[in-house]
């Protein structure tokens, strides 16, 4: 009888050991994990906004957190099982202090991504913005949108005019929502848009209403700018642009930045020789794509 309680208070014993080691060890087993990001090539955005990253886990987005810096590389504290069962990191520009159902998911401007391998994740903004390795501009000094043939060289317009009728004189990728290309002159140091648009064969959107424009009409169904009346960048207009640098910036949309996104596929000084009316070729800019590291 004795043997029997003995052996019953034994294994009452070892039952309790094994059930306090399990409860420990459940109790130690990390609950987060850190997410180190490295990206190359981000700028600041404008106040209104922040970049936001996200870990797409069983199909669905979870944030990651939102950040303004663009000093890398940065830390963020993960749930564990989030981290350990993402298989794709986006990151996306978002309004800053978004509420509701419109925080739950990223914005359409999605800027980089690219898929985990193991513990780490290649990003970048070619397969989710465009590729924008192969892309190709030409463009005029001309004012088609007054009638003084003195000023030409006052104005620029993003065509071929080679062969009559003037074609489209830019070769990009057709941008995905949430995102629009820009034409820039730097006028003193200072970036001056030629407008917005999201089809390089038609006008931009701010064709029937620039303020810089001649009172002759919209000018050339192709984007453009005409830089006649009043001023800018402490530049009186028309002006000159013979020796200034023009650019293509790809910008998320809406944007309430005033300077151009750091994606400038485009880029070319005006040649100081350069010939009103005739076609000058584009160079590859100095952003062409985004890249960067996920480590988890």
């Amino acid at each position: 009888m004795k043997k029997i309680l003995n052996l019953a208070i034994a294994i009452a014993i070892a039952t309790t050991f094994v059930a306090c080691s399990d409860d420990d060890n459940n109790s130690t087993l990390p609950t987060t994990g850190d997410l180190t990001v490295d990206f190359t090539g981000l700028e600041a955005l404008g106040a209104d906004y922040v970049y936001e990253g996200w870990l797409i886990v069983n199909g669905s987005p979870v944030s990651t957190g939102t950040f303004t810096s663009v000093t890398f590389p940065q830390t963020y504290t993960v749930a564990i099982d989030d981290l350990q069962a993402a298989t794709t990191f986006v990151l996306s520009i978002e309004p800053a202090g978004e509420t509701g159902a419109d925080a739950l998911a990223p914005a359409a401007t999605k800027i980089l991504a690219g898929d985990f391998s193991g513990s780490s994740a290649s990003v970048t903004s070619a397969g989710i913005v465009g590729d924008f390795s192969t892309s190709w501009g030409k463009y005029i000094l001309a004012t088609p949108t007054d009638t003084d043939s003195t000023n030409e060289a006052s104005g620029i317009w993003f065509l071929d005019n080679t062969n009559p009728p003037a074609i489209a004189g830019l070769g990009l990728p057709t941008l995905p929502d949430g995102w629009k290309y820009e034409g820039w002159v730097v006028l003193n140091g200072t970036p001056v848009s030629t407008g917005t648009f999201t089809d390089v064969n038609a006008a931009d959107e701010n064709a029937a209403t620039s303020p810089y424009k001649g009172s002759a009409g919209n000018g050339p169904g192709y984007p453009g700018e005409d830089f006649v009346t009043g001023s800018a960048a402490g530049v009186d207009f028309p002006t000159d642009l013979k020796g200034v640098t023009v650019v293509i910036s790809v910008e998320p949309s809406p944007d309430n930045s005033p300077a151009p996104f750091t994606l400038k596929p485009l880029a070319h000084e005006v040649p100081a020789d350069a010939m009103n009316g005739t076609v000058i070729n584009m160079g590859s800019g100095p952003q062409v794509s985004l890249t960067g590291s996920v480590i988890r």
